[in-house]
């Protein structure tokens, strides 16, 4: 001490911290951090909400689209079993070209086959994530008019997100 003393290095009024200051720091440092990962955690989960109801959105277009086109060109429209599904959508060409769609929903995918003149079937994933429960997705056809619901729930674990959309569309009219 004595040798600090004597080069300068030690004033007689300087002090240290007291406990109860290095105590208050820590409090502040602790919430500021605290702060910090509930922000980013808040940030984390509202994109993963997000992420998962944009999907869901995503899917459920998808399917409307391809099965409003399909329903619009038809001619004979058949919805089979309690839900409506799977769905037969037929329709043949002026140039007689025999034109047949099959839409089923099997382990939450909405599944499209595609035949033509009866030949090899042409199949597409339409959709995923979409919900099999019949009151959540169904079609049916009455008086001319095929009125689908389809509903897609993307479930990462913590969040759940979906989306329904109902749609009607009148097919051409039948085959003589």
């Amino acid at each position: 001490m004595m040798i600090f003393h004597r080069l300068g290095l030690v004033n007689k009024n300087q002090r240290g911290f007291t406990l109860i200051e290095m105590i208050i720091a820590l409090v502040i440092i602790s919430l500021i951090g605290g702060a910090t990962t509930t922000a980013i955690f808040q940030m984390l989960n509202i994109s993963n909400v997000s992420t998962n109801h944009m999907t869901a959105v995503k899917q459920v277009q998808n399917a409307v689209n391809w099965i409003s086109r399909d329903a619009q060109m038809s001619q004979i429209v058949v919805p089979n079993g309690d839900s409506g599904f799977p769905l037969n959508l037929t329709w043949v060409e002026w140039d007689n070209t025999v034109h047949q769609v099959t839409y089923t929903v099997e382990d939450s995918k909405l599944q499209r086959n595609y035949y033509v003149n009866g030949g090899e079937p042409s199949e597409a994933l339409v959709a995923r994530f979409i919900d099999p429960d019949l009151a959540m997705t169904n079609c049916q056809y009455v008086g001319g008019v095929l009125t689908f619901k389809i509903t897609a729930t993307v479930d990462s674990g913590s969040q759940v997100a979906s989306d329904t959309r109902v749609c009607e569309v009148i097919p051409r009219p039948g085959l003589e």
